[in-house]
């Protein structure tokens, strides 16, 4: 919660992603205090649905959790299952009704290559199925391979997502690129980095990920902090 208060806040971000941010076995409880994050960043916490949480202990979504600036109103929001041999899920909201609405969809995938691109085959289903609209992918992909592999193919998810690849993992040595930020418009993830300073080594083992996305000019900061910084 520290490095949070300390380390992100001060990044001024329209998008806030926290993934293992709820405890890792059933009934998934809250170990974050939401009401002082959103109030330390000035985001408002994307939860406020009960659907949208794993369960009346949880906060967000198996540790998926969004905070977003108060000028981006969410239209529709949906949670995804995702198999695995550890539940797996991502949370997606869409921002905005106007003539340049966007979306986001935070997740943590699993450890396995073959079942990430399972899940990524079903995020790309999901995503069929809803409006079209530049669509931003963040959180704990679990793919270490700098080209992504076939979890990333157009003809899994059914677009064709790119973004820098940075090494996040393990945090006081990182070698490998475990958090993306990605979105399906060709060299609009920019700015990008790596937040390695010694309160967030301490807090995690993963280093959290900062990026610009433009959206129809404008850039959308956005932030993935993968694994419960505290």
């Amino acid at each position: 919660m520290e490095a949070i208060e300390t380390e992100l806040a001060p990044l001024s971000l329209d998008v806030l992603a926290l993934q293992e941010a709820d405890e890792e076995t059933r009934p998934h409880r809250r170990i974050f205090d939401v009401g002082q994050i959103a109030g330390t960043t000035g985001l408002d916490y994307a939860h406020t649905e009960a659907r949208l949480r794993w369960g009346a202990e949880s906060d967000g979504f198996l540790g998926t959790i969004l905070f977003l600036h108060p000028r981006h109103v969410q239209s529709h929001a949906d949670v995804i299952d995702l198999p695995g041999h550890c539940h797996r899920g991502a949370i997606s909201v869409e921002i905005g009704s106007g003539p340049q609405p966007f979306r986001v969809v935070s997740m943590h995938l699993s450890l396995s290559q073959a079942l990430r691109v399972v899940q990524m085959r079903i995020i790309g289903q999901y995503l069929r199925r809803r409006p079209s609209m530049q669509t931003v992918l963040l959180g704990d992909f679990n793919e270490w391979r700098p080209w992504g592999g076939l979890m990333f193919h157009k003809r899994i998810v059914g677009s064709r997502f790119q973004g820098p690849v940075l090494p996040t993992f393990p945090s006081r040595r990182p070698f490998l690129a475990l958090d993306r930020i990605l979105t399906d418009r060709q060299g609009a993830v920019n700015a990008t980095q790596v937040i390695a300073t010694a309160p967030i080594v301490a807090a995690s083992d993963h280093l959290p990920l900062y990026g610009e996305v433009t959206i129809a000019g404008e850039d959308v900061q956005s932030i993935a902090s993968p694994s419960g910084v505290v």
